[in-house]
């Protein structure tokens, strides 16, 4: 009864739908494209989709989308005849699969949780294993993947405290969703105590496979072509920024920002989390007095500039390579933060805000450690890049606690694939 009662509102909303996709069109066109595959309306498939078996991914947006590379690398590994199919429900983890797997695999929108709409997609791509990352339930994908014999698995599955109580206002649609998975691989164990709270059977700690992705050497070399465009200053990079917080850190750079190192100003680079704002963030730095320039002119860096706005895609590593010091974004404001685990590996030193729930156990381990710092605000924030920017022994003592911490964190990838490996065929 309580999936029933929630099919009943799933397509009463589905005209919001169409106007919530209309309404982020006006920032994000891409919203307008491929309306089909959001209900399931696909068409003919060719004869090589129909021969080959298929390992099924889903993704819901970006960092959902980059945890999933140390998973598909694995699995290419083994089954090196199946095509790998991504599902995404955001243009920008579409956009993000694209950037880092390209035609190696195909990729589409998950439509609709309505039964029809998830029958058709089984029936149509006929997967022989579905891998979902991190905490998206659809209680009737689950039901129809439970009515076609198709295994799927929660993985890299993470649960805060905040979600838990939501999803406990729904506790028999998550119990059943929950008990509906061929199993659970979570990323610590007070991730799976929540799950398994929820009604969960049993929650397997895997660990977190985004400690397994590895930084590209292209990236990298990138990341030293860009510092070198800076010249000798030094560079403090506010990464995966959201709405809010710019104008947080900016007002504060404004006050407090000091002169270090050979005496010029430090140079600020923003990338903010979603490209639709990288116009508005060039804006909102300008109307501060400060010198913009971005990314996307690709040229070097004036020494008048105060602020070079990241607007590009799939080049974080390379950003991370390039600076002496990273905040990052999404945990000044409550967001819970972005992912502060490629900073480490790439030995970044890190500032974090006081909203960490997405990677709560990681950035308390970091924190412990010595890979990063806590901040309260944007301007304690300013303060800290201030102290460290003027401290090169201390950023080393980080940069080397970062890439430590980062390496202890390694093998989730391997102990999902344990754990998944008897169904997949």
């Amino acid at each position: 009864m309580a999936r029933f009662a929630y099919t009943l509102l799933i397509v009463a909303l589905l005209p919001w739908a169409v106007l919530h996709l209309l309404w982020r069109a006006r920032k994000q066109p891409e919203y307008l494209r491929h309306w089909n595959e959001r209900f399931a309306w696909y068409p003919k498939p060719t004869p090589e989709q129909s021969r080959l078996p298929t390992l099924w991914l889903h993704a819901v947006s970006v960092g959902e989308t980059r945890a999933a590379q140390p998973l598909l690398s694995a699995l290419r590994q083994h089954y090196p005849k199946h095509r790998i199919l991504f599902t995404h429900m955001t243009p920008t983890g579409r956009a993000t699969s694209e950037a880092l797997f390209g035609d190696s695999v195909e990729r589409i929108y998950l439509p609709y949780d309505t039964p029809w709409a998830m029958a058709k997609f089984l029936s149509y791509y006929r997967p022989t294993l579905g891998l979902i990352l991190e905490t998206e339930l659809w209680p009737n994908l689950i039901a129809a993947c439970l009515d076609a014999k198709v295994p799927v698995y929660l993985v890299n599955a993470r649960l805060s405290e905040r979600s838990a109580r939501r999803y406990a206002r729904f506790a028999a649609l998550t119990r059943e969703a929950l008990q509906g998975l061929s199993a659970i691989g979570a990323q610590s164990k007070s991730d799976a105590t929540r799950l398994e709270d929820l009604g969960a059977r049993k929650a397997v700690v895997t660990g977190n496979v985004k400690f397994d992705i590895a930084a590209p050497a292209d990236q990298l070399d990138l990341g030293k072509v860009l510092k070198a465009r800076c010249g000798e200053r030094l560079i403090w990079l506010a990464a995966s920024t959201r709405e809010g917080e710019e104008a947080l850190i900016l007002d504060a750079w404004k006050l407090h920002s000091a002169k270090v190192g050979s005496g010029e100003a430090a140079l600020l680079i923003i990338v903010p989390r979603h490209p639709q704002r990288f116009d508005e963030v060039a804006r909102i730095s300008a109307a501060r007095d400060f010198k913009v320039q971005r990314r996307s002119e690709n040229s070097s860096i004036a020494a008048s500039t105060d602020v070079l706005i990241g607007d590009s895609m799939g080049e974080m590593f390379a950003w991370y390579a390039c600076a002496d010091l990273a905040f990052i974004g999404g945990s000044l404001l409550d967001f819970g933060s972005q992912n502060l685990i490629e900073a480490a590996a790439c030995g970044t030193p890190i500032l974090i805000g006081p909203s960490t729930r997405n990677f709560a156990e990681a950035a308390r381990e970091a924190v412990a450690c010595g890979a990063a710092r806590n901040v309260i605000d944007a301007d304690e924030l300013v303060s800290q890049v201030n102290v460290l920017l003027s401290d090169a022994n201390e950023r080393k003592h980080m940069a080397l606690a970062g890439r430590g911490f980062a390496k202890r964190h390694r093998g989730a990838t391997a102990r999902t694939m344990e754990m998944i490996i008897p169904a997949a065929r």
